[in-house]
């Protein structure tokens, strides 16, 4: 294929600010999107100290409205959306028949028949896909709305006193994982107190063409509280400290909820049936029965950084696979998660190592996850 046949990819509304700040730019999920615009240790460490803004307008937006929405989610999803009060939001995930997972999401309650799910970039059309066709006998209409909206995030300790000045909404009542309409700056927004970044934090819903206006916005007020522009990179970082799973790392198609140690956002209780209901009570029961590999936090004991893929060994045999890892700012060394045999599971353990290019590097199976923040 020549490049000229390649596809084009997608640039959010604040592409070309995104450049004129200096940011490195990367392709990501068909995205053209900024990695970092300096130091990813002093955007990460900003985050977890004072506040970051992040472009997040890759990520899929799909509303569903009707009378039997709630119906079609709860269908459509593991979890149980009946019971996502008005303004509240919930993490759960959509599986395919046989119980793997094809995305993890969050389900927003905006109005009374109107529900608005946002899925990750790299499978936002398969869900679209999933939803449509699951739609089939109920009076629920799924619209795709990728296009409706640009998506930015302050995050971290101070992310409530940026945005605060800025809206009459009220932050200080809002709890998290709950959402509200207001105006950030002039500009009409969604606001959610949701973020992947284990800090306190908003997600603001705008329309494209008010994303640049309010990112100006947004970069005045939080100059005075030491907020910076964030990249990829550190997002990344920062979700691996708060132990939070990335689709395509920690969740595939291949892993059932229960095989990723994610097993509580499966609600076997709720009305009605579900897609892969049948596959996921099997799972239960042999994930509970005897666990093949469970999913757990590595520290280094060196400086040595483990990348997805490698293999992790003891005893002189392989006993899992890092899905993610890389060196935490918080922590001043490396880290990673892994899924390892239940044998070597528990916290504490030690004798484990990581091939790093044939070299094994000593690590020590921890909890996760490896931060959490002070509330």
């Amino acid at each position: 294929m020549s490049s000229t046949d390649a596809p084009r990819l997608r640039r959010t509304p604040l592409d070309a600010l995104h450049r004129s700040l200096g940011a490195t730019m990367t392709d990501f999920a068909g995205w053209e999107m900024p990695l970092r615009y300096g130091s990813e240790r002093e955007e990460h460490l900003a985050v977890r100290t004072r506040a970051g803004l992040f472009d997040l307008s890759h990520m899929g937006e799909i509303t569903v409205t009707g009378p039997q929405a709630v119906a079609l989610l709860n269908y459509a999803l593991v979890g149980n959306i009946a019971t996502v009060g008005p303004g509240r939001a919930r993490y759960t995930m959509i599986c395919r028949a046989d119980g793997g997972i094809l995305d993890d999401l969050i389900v927003y309650r905006t109005g009374e028949h109107e529900y608005l799910v946002v899925a990750n970039a790299s499978n936002a059309q398969a869900v679209l896909d999933a939803l449509t066709e699951r739609a089939a006998g109920f009076d629920a209409e799924v619209r795709d709305d990728r296009d409706a909206y640009a998506l930015l995030a302050v995050q971290g300790p101070e992310a409530l006193a940026v945005l605060k000045p800025l809206t009459d909404a009220d932050l200080d009542g809002l709890k998290y994982y709950a959402a509200l309409s207001g105006t950030v700056a002039g500009v009409p927004a969604l606001i959610a107190r949701t973020g992947y970044t284990g800090e306190d934090g908003f997600e603001l819903f705008v329309a494209p063409g008010d994303a640049e206006r309010l990112w100006q916005a947004l970069t005045e007020a939080g100059a005075p509280a030491g907020l910076v522009p964030c990249g990829l990179s550190c997002r990344d970082t920062l979700r691996l400290e708060a132990g939070m799973p990335l689709y395509g790392n920690e969740l595939s198609t291949a892993l059932t909820p229960f095989d990723a140690g994610f097993g509580r956002v499966v609600k076997f209780d709720k009305e009605g049936d579900f897609v892969g209901r049948e596959a996921l009570l099997a799972a239960a029961e042999r994930v509970a029965a005897e666990p093949s590999r469970v999913l757990v936090g590595l520290v280094a004991q060196g400086r040595r950084v483990p990348r997805a893929g490698y293999s992790v060994v003891a005893d002189g045999k392989v006993i899992g696979e890092v899905t993610s890892g890389a060196p935490s700012p918080t922590l001043g060394k490396p880290i990673a998660m892994a899924y390892v045999d239940a044998a070597y599971a528990a916290p504490g353990t030690t004798g484990v190592a990581v091939d790093i290019r044939g070299s094994h590097e000593p690590y020590e199976v921890v909890a996760l996850p490896f931060y959490k923040r002070q509330k």
